[in-house]
């Protein structure tokens, strides 16, 4: 038996895939559906999947023009957390969170979620008075949020600079005891072979070309793959979401930008929670291979470039190295960017457009990972009642027209 299960592992590993068990289908789009969602990433996949498992409308497609988790799904650094400021913030990030919890016995698939804790530090006396108020409108909100002092976080990351002399002086920090990671490709593919066993269609390298209307409704889309009518239309692309409205005909308050990421060279584990540092625009955590996952603040200046800056991956680094002065001699694996939008408010817009049946979920900047259950969820609510969730109702368009923004730039830091 041993034999046979070598060779057998052996015969697999050369053979190219052929005749292995595929995790979704790869089927050409019908002519039409009850809806059509355009971007399969986490947000788009995990959409269409609670369509079908919570409304039971599985007369679903999901469109995209690269491949599966192709787009930001699997450029970002994996973090999850919910201990936002604003109460609209809190409800879904916490939604998102707790789903995550319980995601792999839902999905029947490891999403590998790793609830290790979370710290933002503090190294300011500004970012200690506002991390406080965040403690205070968290413990309101019933999320297990707390402050921390220097002592307990250098229990909590014994390889931190917590000396007097430091060039970051550590003053404490907003922990998070639950919040934590996730693998990003198991969240794409969990919910990819979740949807397609309830029926959904996942049509990959299909760019969609045109956005079809009819007296102020839409009725379909145009791809490259010929016309797919359709009762409703959903735009989950991320950064490209301008993109789509302009075909649409309509304009939403919208930036992108590039954030940037790099790994480490493998190491021994050294770091078992994920650390914050919004003043020096730092992030990191180590992942189940050893690496150093690392990310700082988002570009400056609009683009679309999925791949780092020099200038960028300096900034962040100089930084974390002086807190972290044993990360110094380790060497950059592999770098890259993922293309955000990003809105006035640094807060999504989740809801209906100008154009009837048209829905849209964009606008997560910085933060879209942490939120894919969540999203996918009230969005999936949203299309299928042809109304907003209640978590998502704060999150309309509308809101920029009449002012009621839900302001999160100030408190996010460094990672909304």
């Amino acid at each position: 038996m041993q034999r046979f299960s070598i060779f057998s592992l052996v015969r697999n590993s050369l053979s190219y895939h052929k005749n292995w068990q595929e995790h979704w289908r790869s089927p050409e789009p019908k002519p039409e559906y009850d809806v059509v969602v355009i971007g399969a990433g986490g947000h788009g996949l995990a959409t269409a999947y609670y369509l079908a498992k919570e409304h039971g409308v599985k007369n679903v497609c999901v469109l995209d023009k690269g491949w599966l988790g192709g787009g930001n799904t699997g450029r970002n650094t994996t973090i999850i957390r919910s201990n936002y400021l604003q109460d609209e913030s809190t409800a879904i990030y916490e939604l998102a969170r707790s789903l995550y919890e319980g995601l792999s016995h839902e999905l029947n698939y490891n999403v590998m979620f790793s609830p290790r804790g979370l710290i933002n530090v503090c190294v300011t006396e500004h970012e200690m008075r506002a991390f406080q108020r965040i403690a205070f409108a968290n413990k309101l909100a019933g999320i297990e949020s707390r402050m921390i002092s220097p002592g307990e976080i250098q229990k909590l990351v014994p390889i931190i600079d917590s000396s007097s002399n430091a060039r970051y002086p550590l003053l404490g920090g907003l922990y998070q005891p639950r919040g934590g990671t996730a693998r990003h490709d198991a969240i794409a593919w969990g919910y990819a072979r979740g949807a397609d066993n309830l029926g959904v269609d996942i049509v990959q390298n299909c760019a969609v070309t045109g956005i079809m209307r009819n007296r102020g409704k839409v009725v379909g889309v145009q791809t490259q793959k010929g016309e797919i009518r359709a009762k409703k239309v959903a735009f989950v692309v991320a950064g490209n979401t301008s993109v789509l409205t302009d075909m649409a005909g309509f304009r939403v308050p919208l930036e992108s930008v590039s954030l940037q990421a790099l790994v480490s060279e493998p190491i021994k584990p050294i770091l078992d929670v994920v650390v914050m540092a919004g003043t020096v625009h730092g992030y990191v955590s180590q992942s189940d291979k050893g690496e150093l996952v690392i990310g700082g603040g988002a570009d400056g200046y609009n683009n679309y470039a999925q791949r780092g800056s020099i200038t960028q991956w300096e900034h962040t680094v100089r930084a974390l190295v002086e807190m972290f002065p044993a990360f110094g001699r380790l060497k950059m694996m592999r770098h890259w960017g993922g293309i955000v939008d990003m809105t006035g408010d640094r807060s999504p817009i989740i809801g209906m457009t100008p154009v009837k049946d048209l829905y849209l979920n964009c606008g997560w900047g910085t933060g879209g990972f942490k939120s894919i259950p969540g999203s996918g969820f009230v969005f999936a609510d949203t299309i299928a009642n042809g109304r907003p969730h209640p978590i998502a109702a704060p999150f309309g368009m509308d809101r920029f027209r009449e002012g009621r923004l839900i302001d999160e730039s100030s408190a996010a830091g460094v990672a909304h």
